[in-house]
């Protein structure tokens, strides 16, 4: 499983990119982040990373 981004919260900021050992996260063309579900290793790095706690774990 890949972690949950929510897209309403996500400012954009990319600290997530910067931490994420896969490099499975990016920024989309409206500035949000979005996962790469088949290289995500579930490290759930990026939540911590997140400042306004956009990112959860996914299911």
């Amino acid at each position: 499983m890949a972690v949950i981004i929510d897209h309403d919260i996500c400012e954009g900021h990319g600290d997530c990119i910067e931490v994420c050992p896969t490099e499975s996260l990016s920024l989309n063309e409206n500035n949000k982040a979005i996962c790469d579900e088949d290289t995500c290793i579930d490290c759930l790095a990026c939540i911590s990373a997140c400042p306004v706690g956009a990112i959860s774990e996914g299911e």
